[in-house]
């Protein structure tokens, strides 16, 4: 990937020009592995915090046991499960995939808490009133409950979403060429770790900015009495 790239090394200014391409392929890597981790994020959180909230206990505590292992366990030993121990039962997938993949599983822990404290905060009248209209628990659901939870737990998102972001530098473990690390390998046949590790957190810390302002422009723009779903 980094051959036929000419470094200026001449001035500071000048080197970073030079690398903002290499920085750039990096990025995109980055953004993609955040973007498919919250979507697996927010869709298996959402699973789970349905199943913890099921009126079959069978179903309840082995979901509570599995949301506490996930969440308790560190995002790198998930990792290396996914992508060293799998492969030995004939489950082989992409690196990318892989890490982002972990990502999404290691969050969707952390969202599916979030999910139930938003269906947890709907007023109880709401239940009864669709009970009293006779709609299943699953339109009850979808039509009644989560558009009134989403737009209360959008904030709790938004930061979750952010600090994915900044744990994709950990995918580098599994061959993952992101960002950070692209930015160490530069340093590493430059000499000049400065400028390219400075890049980059200038980068993540607009990002961050970037992440905050749509989220904020979000939590304002939906309606506080829910979303239509259909």
């Amino acid at each position: 990937m980094m051959y036929g790239y000419h470094w200026d090394l001449s001035s500071p200014l000048a080197f970073a020009i030079s690398i903002l391409p290499i920085i750039g392929i990096g990025l995109i890597v980055t953004i993609k592995a955040t973007l498919l981790g919250f979507v697996v994020a927010l869709v298996l959180g959402l699973a789970l915090a349905l199943l913890r909230r099921s009126r079959v206990r069978p179903i309840v505590w082995p979901t509570a046991v599995i949301i506490e292992f996930i969440r308790d366990t560190p995002l790198l030993v998930q990792l290396y499960f996914l992508y060293f121990v799998l492969p030995k039962y004939g489950i082989v997938l992409p690196a990318f995939l892989t890490g982002a993949l972990a990502l999404g599983v290691q969050y969707s822990a952390y969202t599916s808490e979030v999910y139930r404290a938003g269906l947890d905060a709907i007023g109880r009248g709401q239940w009864e009133a669709s009970t009293a209209l006779n709609l299943r628990r699953r339109r009850i659901y979808r039509d009644v409950v989560i558009p009134q939870a989403i737009p209360r737990i959008v904030p709790a998102l938004g930061n979750y979403l952010v600090s994915m972001m900044k744990d994709t530098p950990i995918l580098s473990t599994i061959t993952v060429v992101e960002m950070l690390d692209l930015a160490k390998v530069i340093g590493d046949r430059t000499f000049r770790y400065l400028v390219p590790l400075s890049m980059v957190g200038v980068i993540f810390l607009l990002l961050t900015l970037i992440c905050t302002a749509g989220i904020r422009w979000l939590e304002a723009a939906l309606p506080k009495t829910g979303i239509p779903m259909r």
